[in-house]
């Protein structure tokens, strides 16, 4: 992965959004103690106001910050733009938001061995965060059975709120479902019939692709697949994955493998002509912080999900665009979105809560509305999934570089199964 190498630079004004908190209403001491300073891998009490209303809020943040630095150095410069902002406006009924962050290593292990050291000696009130898809259902787990609030931003498994999933874990993201949905509306337009399919071997890729075959086939009961590679996360024989691919003679092929593994693949595809009179479809490839690093590498014509973080001009969009550039000196990647309304989210839970007992917050959470970066979203109450959506387009060569054009926000709400469907797929509902 290719660290992007920000810096945090200055502090974002409050604004209106800020200005709204002000009206927040009183929460009731926080459970156990608010520690200050710098506590283990992260600073605990981040920017803004102090208020005046008693202890600190306190989140406890994990990630895999070591491992997956290209996606959460800006996802952490979003969250504490976030932090900063609900702090200058006096926090929440006076309390401020402090987080003490933990890095998990990409580790199941790691990320629940510090479940139990925030929750049992930093007394936090609150998990959040995780990124890869089995860290983040280790998270899960340990939570629920601690019985205490997991508010996840990243971790795109459909299991986290479908067959894993549990009263106390909520997540942000559009999943593994929602965007393969919104990919196979463009996939199943394509003449192919013989599809191919390459994503890491780990919880994400495996869903992943599960999910693109199960709805791609109901859409055109007409494909087959032909071959599945699924190479190990951050360890792809790229050369190999590209040979298989093309010996089985795709007329296109779905794609889910991201980071400096999709870099590996695309370079390989393109000096092999894998891509050469074939259509692709691919999750992830249009975020900037995948996107860039290709350079004029980028393959042109690929159907992706992405980010079109400058060419995005909604009113929200443009001021926290703006915002985030006069802040850092850098522009947004959408793990800075994901940081950024993660935050908001938990904000809009505790200021509805009025409380930060874990049962209360839990319930506040369920159908819970806020404003986010790209328009309102919900967190359901029948599985806890957010409706946050994602932007579908494909992409091109500007200037030397990877851009998404011809793009459309997908809204998550209409890419998600009836709830009759979810209530079987969500035992625990």
């Amino acid at each position: 992965m290719i660290d992007q190498g920000m810096r945090r630079r200055g502090l974002l004004a409050g604004g209106a959004a800020a200005a709204a908190m002000l009206a927040a209403p009183g929460l009731p001491r926080a459970q156990g103690t608010a520690a200050q300073g710098t506590a283990g891998q992260g600073t605990a009490g981040q920017g803004g106001g102090q208020g005046s209303g008693g202890a600190p809020i306190r989140i406890g943040e994990i990630n895999s910050y070591s491992s997956q630095p290209a996606f959460l150095q800006p996802y952490r410069n979003g969250w504490n733009m976030a932090l900063d902002e609900v702090n200058a406006a006096g926090g929440i009924g006076g309390r401020r938001l402090e987080t003490v962050f933990r890095d998990d290593n990409g580790k199941p292990e790691d990320a629940v061995r510090h479940v139990g050291e925030l929750l049992n000696s930093e007394k936090v009130d609150l998990i959040a965060g995780g990124f890869l898809s089995n860290v983040g259902l280790a998270i899960a787990d340990a939570c629920a059975q601690a019985k205490r609030l997991y508010m996840a931003g990243e971790p795109l498994t459909d299991a986290m709120v479908w067959a894993r999933g549990n009263r106390y874990t909520y997540r942000l993201r559009a999943s593994t479902y929602m965007q393969a949905a919104m990919l196979v509306e463009e996939a199943a337009k394509l003449p192919a019939k013989r599809w191919a399919v390459v994503a890491p071997n780990f919880e994400y890729g495996q869903s992943a692709v599960r999910s693109f075959k199960e709805l791609l086939g109901r859409a055109r009961p007409d494909v087959q697949f032909v071959s599945e590679q699924f190479p190990a996360l951050g360890r792809i024989d790229a050369g190999a994955t590209v040979q298989a691919l093309a010996s089985a003679n795709p007329e296109a092929i779905f794609n889910a493998t991201f980071a400096s593994d999709l870099t590996a693949f695309v370079r390989q595809g393109n000096i092999r002509g894998l891509f050469e009179r074939r259509s692709v479809v691919s999750m992830l490839s249009g975020e900037p912080e995948y996107l860039d690093p290709l350079g004029d590498e980028a393959p042109e014509g690929w159907i992706v999900t992405g980010y079109p973080w400058a060419d995005l001009n909604t009113a929200r969009h443009v001021a926290f665009r703006d915002g985030y550039r006069r802040r850092f000196n850098d522009y947004p990647r959408l793990g800075s979105v994901v940081g950024y309304d993660l935050v908001g989210s938990i904000a809009a839970m505790l200021r509805r809560a009025a409380s930060t007992d874990t049962e209360k917050m839990v319930d506040a959470a369920s159908g819970l509305r806020f404003n986010a970066v790209f328009g309102d979203v919900e967190y359901r109450a029948i599985d806890h999934q957010s409706t946050m959506g994602a932007f579908v387009g494909k992409l091109a060569l500007k200037s030397g570089k990877g851009v998404m054009v011809d793009w459309r926000y997908a809204d998550g709400a209409k890419y998600l199964p009836p709830d009759e469907v979810v209530r079987q797929l969500r035992p625990q509902g």
